[in-house]
């Protein structure tokens, strides 16, 4: 199958990445709301499209159910434009478009839309110009809410739990990622593996890590995310960890994450 022709991606300058794993509680979520946290306090301009239904981006930036309608589910059907859903975060630098409960139905809405894989990227195209990075939080799973991701994305940052399957499970996000790469976004590639829930005082962790950096090379980062407390509270307050609690080793792995991030799209647009 070619790829169609269709909208590029926002802009020359706007870097757009799908956080995806189709495993839960991996620390997806986690990582792309204090990732982004984390670029926006290095003064980089950053969009969080809150693509999963449970709507936890939304919820550990602080956006209430009240303040998110319309939303992502609203873009994606059509029903808006994409800067009519973009809600100030508080946070300077980060905005987001958060998650609605309507989203849970719109796999099945969109079955019947034309080139209904190209709804995210098409209302990326020219709304999105204003950013430096736009996140897209995926669901955990791999069905039409992530192809869309994947579709509008020129990038996937995986994060990956240090625990026994977590291999296995990636395999198939990476087959995924191939057929969309071949069917519809051909310059799709994986940005970086990322590390999460490291425990250093647990020998399993170490054995995953090594496995997967045999496995994956210099596409896992440096950075490991460590399993903390301060991490898991922070949602509960409607905060990233960055500004809940900025000295504690979760918040100092995002910040270092994050200058690992912009050294390699710097060396890859070189």
């Amino acid at each position: 199958m070619t790829a169609p022709d269709g909208p590029l991606p926002p802009s020359r300058r706007t870097r757009t990445i799908a956080v995806a794993n189709q495993k839960g509680g991996v620390g997806k979520t986690t990582t792309t709301i204090n990732l982004a946290t984390a670029l926006a306090a290095i003064r980089q301009k950053v969009l969080i499209v809150d693509l999963d239904p449970q709507g936890n981006a939304s919820t550990g930036l602080g956006i209430g159910q009240e303040k998110r309608d319309p939303n992502s589910y609203h873009v994606l059907i059509g029903d808006v434009g994409l800067d009519q859903a973009i809600r100030e975060t508080g946070i300077p630098g980060l905005d987001i478009v958060p998650s609605g409960i309507d989203l849970s139905g719109a796999e099945i809405e969109l079955v019947a839309v034309e080139r209904r894989e190209y709804c995210l990227r098409q209302a990326l195209a020219d709304a999105a110009r204003d950013y430096d990075y736009v996140l897209i939080d995926c669901p955990p799973a791999l069905g039409l809410l992530t192809i869309n991701a994947l579709v509008a994305a020129q990038a996937v940052l995986v994060p990956l739990q240090c625990e026994f399957f977590a291999l296995e499970g990636v395999s198939q996000l990476v087959r995924t990622i191939e057929r969309v790469k071949r069917a519809f976004n051909p310059g799709l590639d994986i940005q970086g593996i990322v590390l999460t829930m490291h425990d250093q005082r647990n020998n399993l962790s170490h054995m995953v890590a090594n496995d997967v950096r045999d496995h994956f090379g210099d596409k896992v980062y440096k950075t490991v995310i460590p399993r903390n407390v301060r991490v898991s509270e922070a949602p509960s307050h409607g905060r990233p960890v960055i500004i809940y609690d900025l000295h504690c080793p979760g918040s100092k792995a995002y910040l270092d994450l994050a200058g690992e991030i912009i050294h390699r799209e710097r060396r890859l647009s070189a």
